[in-house]
């Protein structure tokens, strides 16, 4: 369980310093968190399950690139219907793999 001092490292997932610049497990520097997560309250894997849920429904239009801040990708994959379908396919992939980044290059995962 998390406690409020603590938070999970960026890439082996476990629960370090809510300060620690660098993960003193696995020596990963965890990015910053950006003031949308930390502001609005919304956690990782609720992150991830707006966006898997926005791209799955509305992917083609990508609606999911604008959730993440990807305004410019998102104004083509409106005008291209995400890429004939291709584009959304390999979003809709890399956000289930999680590999998907938003724009401040913040991994979205589900924890």
């Amino acid at each position: 369980m998390k406690l409020e001092s603590e938070k999970y490292c960026h890439e082996c997932g476990r629960s370090i310093n809510a300060k620690a610049e660098i993960c003193p497990l696995c020596g990963v520097r965890q990015p910053i968190v950006s003031s949308y997560e930390s502001g609005y309250g919304h956690g990782a894997s609720n992150q991830w399950l707006i966006t898997f849920l926005l791209c799955w429904f509305l992917g083609v239009f990508g609606v999911h690139r604008f959730y993440t801040g990807h305004t410019g990708t998102g104004i083509l994959m409106l005008i291209t219907f995400g890429g004939c379908g291709i584009w959304w396919l390999i979003d809709f992939i890399m956000i289930i793999v999680g590999n998907f980044k938003d724009s401040d290059g913040n991994v979205i995962r589900l924890r």
